[in-house]
């Protein structure tokens, strides 16, 4: 079993979720404008980096993720509240 970790850290973010094949998106017709998520597919509305982190840190969110090295190519990443400040 994996071990995960949960970052706020913008490169951390960005370098697992682009290793990974994955882009931020948004929700399309979302009510809520700061609705992002990660997206590994060309669904979902693409968005900037800059837009995804402005909707990660407005809504107060964080990113789950898993860190051991046997994960590299393992896609869960969660986007969820924070609790607490995370690094």
């Amino acid at each position: 079993m994996g071990r995960f970790g949960t970052t706020t850290d913008y490169s951390r973010i960005r370098h697992w979720i682009e290793a990974r094949g994955g882009h931020p998106a948004r929700i399309k017709n979302a009510l809520d404008s700061e609705t992002v998520r990660v997206d590994f597919s060309s669904e979902p509305e693409e968005i900037s980096w800059d837009e995804f982190f402005q909707g990660l840190d407005g809504s107060r969110l964080a990113f789950l993720h898993r860190t051991k090295a046997e994960d590299d190519v393992a896609r869960f990443g969660k986007i969820l509240r924070r609790k607490r400040r995370h690094h």
